[in-house]
């Protein structure tokens, strides 16, 4: 079940990616190149990258086999590491977005879902952000 859910949001994201500007370009070798062109601003992320599963009023969604929890009015989000941790690492059929959101996009969204769709005051910064963020593994050498 929960392979289906992944399943099923890795779908709506490839979606929401392709909808908002998704775009493949030619490099001077004439191959294809895909950039993703995510916006900067707390609002434009959830747009791209939350509100296909969350929905545009933060409320979650039923069926289909999966449960998307509600954003509006949760209180776990009153803890700011609560969002944040979540929107790095993922749980459960949700994906993690460290590698396709910088901090400051993450610090962007989490302020504007906390405020927005809660009243929850105060910025998620960067710096908030950074305490959560796992170092990368190095590289393998080759």
């Amino acid at each position: 079940m929960v392979q289906k859910i992944a399943g099923l949001i890795t779908f709506a994201m490839a979606l929401v990616l392709a909808a908002s500007g998704a775009h493949g370009q030619a490099d001077s070798a004439g191959s294809s190149v895909s950039t993703n062109e995510i916006s900067s601003d707390g609002k434009g992320i959830y747009q791209q990258m939350c509100q296909a599963c969350h929905m545009a009023d933060a409320k979650g969604a039923v069926g289909a086999g999966a449960s998307i929890p509600a954003l509006a009015g949760n209180a776990n989000l009153s803890e700011k590491g609560f969002l944040v941790k979540m929107l790095l690492d993922g749980r459960g059929g949700m994906p993690g977005f460290s590698d396709a959101l910088s901090e400051k996009q993450i610090a962007a969204v989490a302020t504007y879902v906390r405020s927005h769709y809660n009243s929850y005051s105060g910025p998620v910064t960067e710096a908030d952000v950074k305490q959560f963020v796992k170092p990368k593994d190095p590289p393998s050498p080759e």
